[in-house]
């Protein structure tokens, strides 16, 4: 786990990355020059068409893939020159993800399925009970922890999912559309989760989103375009998920 990193800190930085993938015998440019800071506590949205480049940044920051060129730093760590065995290691202690599905062992509860990251990375079993069971309150399942994947609603799968992934403190959250298999209300349960996250825990969130409205909540939202981010704007107020419709 790592400690709360100084407001105003540089957490994700990208500089002048390319990430090129074979294709037969042509090759696809998925990353053309990417450039992007973001700073401890930030909240941003990562939007633009399917295909241009959104979830390849997003695995990038996460370590889960390296540039062709150009570096990756999180934390102040160059992820990009990482050995297979670092990047394992700096996943599971700095790294939370949650993706549009839940991936939660179906065999293991709700405290187990969030207590398990943190087994892995060493953490006394006391000690990581107790931050799952308060994690799962937290997130409004306190009255859910003994129960299996099976015996929730998707809502409360994805919320145990993010349960999961702040367990470690992480320097940085990553979401992948997160409500993309929720329904509306749903949905709203699990941005409100998140934005709770942000500002209360002061955790870095990057979020990809189709949705303009879920966009609003951010503080910052980096559109892309054919493997470049043709934009980056401010939210003047970040918008509730209270005040959300779509």
């Amino acid at each position: 786990m790592s400690d709360a990193p100084t407001p105003g800190t540089t957490i994700v930085s990208v500089r002048d990355v390319h990430r090129d993938y074979p294709l037969g015998g042509d090759r696809v440019h998925a990353l053309q020059g990417v450039t992007l800071e973001v700073e401890s506590g930030d909240y941003v949205a990562i939007v633009g068409p399917s295909g241009c480049g959104k979830s390849t940044l997003l695995n990038l920051i996460g370590v889960i893939d390296k540039p062709t060129s150009g570096t990756v730093a999180v934390a102040g760590k160059r992820v990009d020159a990482m050995s297979d065995g670092e990047a394992t290691r700096f996943r599971l202690h700095n790294i939370g993800f949650v993706f549009q599905r839940f991936y939660l062992m179906p065999i293991l509860s709700a405290v187990e399925n969030v207590a398990l990251p943190m087994a892995e990375a060493k953490v006394p079993r006391d000690e990581r009970v107790r931050r799952a069971s308060e994690l799962l309150t937290y997130v409004g399942l306190g009255s859910r922890l003994r129960h299996r994947p099976s015996e929730l609603s998707g809502g409360e799968q994805q919320r145990v999912a993010i349960a999961r992934a702040v367990a470690k403190r992480p320097d940085a959250l990553l979401c992948d559309e997160p409500t993309g298999a929720l329904d509306y209300e749903t949905g709203k349960l699990v941005l409100e989760v998140l934005e709770r996250v942000n500002r209360e825990l002061g955790t870095t969130t990057a979020l990809i989103t189709h949705n303009a409205a879920i966009a609003a909540m951010a503080d910052r939202v980096i559109r892309m375009r054919s493997g470049e981010i043709s934009e980056i704007t401010r939210n003047a107020r970040r918008a509730t998920p209270g005040e959300l419709s779509w």
